[in-house]
C-alpha cells in the first residue's frame, strides 16, 4: 500500500491510496464491482432510460467532493488489519513533491485530511441508511428500478468508505506508521507548473533551470511574506491527470485529478466573482 499526496492548488491537496495487489476483496467490494459492471453495461446503451440515467449519474458523481473520493481509496480499517499494523509496525510510504508541499507540513496536511470530514461522513452515512427504506413504495413502479433507493444506498456506502478511510489514515498517524518521501519525478512535474502559475517561492534551487531563473526579476523570485494571505492558484489542469497517472504508475488517479481540478477551479472562480462584486459595491 502506498499513499500519494497530490497538490491541486497552492492551498489544497488530496490523498490517494494505491492498494497492494494482494489485498483481499471483501463482500461489499464484490457487490460494488458487480454494480460497476452493470453501470458499464448501461453506459453502452444508445437510448432509453438507461442512457438518460447514466447521463444524470455522471453529473451527480462529479459533484461528490474530491476529498471524499480520495479517502474512499484508502482500504477500510478492520479490527484484524488494525491489530496486524500495530504488531508489524511496517510504515506506509507517502510520496509528495517537496517543491509544492513543505516537508514539515506533510503530517499536518494528512491529519487535517483525515479529521476534517470524518464526522460529516459518519452523520451522512446514517442519514442515507435511515432515509433509504422510505423509498420502498417506488419499487412497485414496473420496468424502472427504484433509483432513489439505489442512490441512497450508494451514498451510504460511499460515506462509509470515506469515513473508514479517514479512520485508517488517523490510525496510521497515531501509530507513527507514516513515512513521507519526496518523489523526484513528481517534483519535476510540478516545477514547470509552479513557474507557469507564478509560484516560484515554493520551488527549490534544484528544480529551477538557470536560464529561466536569470530571466526572473527579484520581485518575481521572492517568496510571499505571508503565504496564508497569498492568493490561491490552481497548479494543475484537468489534462494533467493522465500524465500524473503514468508518473505514479497509478492510472486510476487520473479521473480523481480531473474531478479535483474541476471542483477547485469552480470554487476559485466563485470566490473571485464574490470578491469583484464586493469591490464594485
Amino acid at each position: 500500500m502506498r499513499f500519494f499526496l497530490v497538490p491541486i492548488s497552492t492551498k489544497r491537496a488530496f490523498i490517494y491510496c494505491r492498494p497492494p495487489k494482494t489485498i483481499k476483496t471483501g463482500y461489499v467490494d464484490r457487490v460494488t464491482n458487480k454494480a460497476a459492471e452493470i453501470w458499464a453495461g448501461w453506459e453502452k446503451a444508445e437510448k432509453g432510460w438507461k442512457k438518460q440515467l447514466v447521463g444524470y449519474g455522471h453529473v451527480i458523481l462529479q459533484r461528490i467532493p474530491y476529498e471524499e473520493w480520495g479517502l474512499k481509496s484508502i482500504p477500510p480499517l478492520s479490527q484484524s488489519l488494525q491489530i496486524q499494523e500495530a504488531q508489524q509496525k511496517q510504515k506506509i510510504d507517502v510520496m509528495f513533491p517537496k517543491n509544492a508541499i513543505k516537508s514539515e507540513d506533510v503530517f499536518g496536511i494528512l491529519r487535517k485530511l483525515g479529521t476534517e470530514r470524518q464526522e460529516l461522513h459518519r452523520r451522512r452515512m446514517w442519514w442515507c441508511i435511515g432515509i433509504a427504506p422510505l423509498t420502498a413504495p417506488i419499487a412497485i413502479i414496473p420496468v424502472v428500478p427504484n433509483i432513489p433507493f439505489f442512490y441512497l444506498a450508494y451514498r451510504a456506502w460511499s460515506h462509509w468508505r470515506a469515513w473508514s478511510g479517514s479512520k485508517h489514515l488517523i490510525h496510521l498517524l497515531d501509530l507513527n506508521l507514516i513515512s513521507p518521501h519526496a518523489f523526484p519525478e513528481l517534483e519535476s512535474f510540478y516545477a514547470t507548473r509552479l513557474l507557469k502559475n507564478g509560484v516560484p517561492g515554493h520551488q527549490t534551487k534544484s528544480n529551477m533551470v538557470t536560464k529561466d531563473t536569470n530571466k526572473l526579476t527579484e520581485k518575481e523570485t521572492a517568496a510571499p511574506k505571508d503565504e496564508a494571505a497569498a492568493e490561491e492558484r490552481l497548479l494543475l489542469e484537468m489534462k494533467d491527470g493522465e500524465e500524473l497517472g503514468k508518473i505514479l504508475e497509478t492510472p486510476a488517479i487520473a479521473i480523481e485529478v480531473e474531478r479535483a481540478v474541476l471542483q477547485v477551479g469552480q470554487k476559485l472562480k466563485l470566490n473571485e466573482e464574490k470578491r469583484q462584486e464586493k469591490n464594485a459595491q
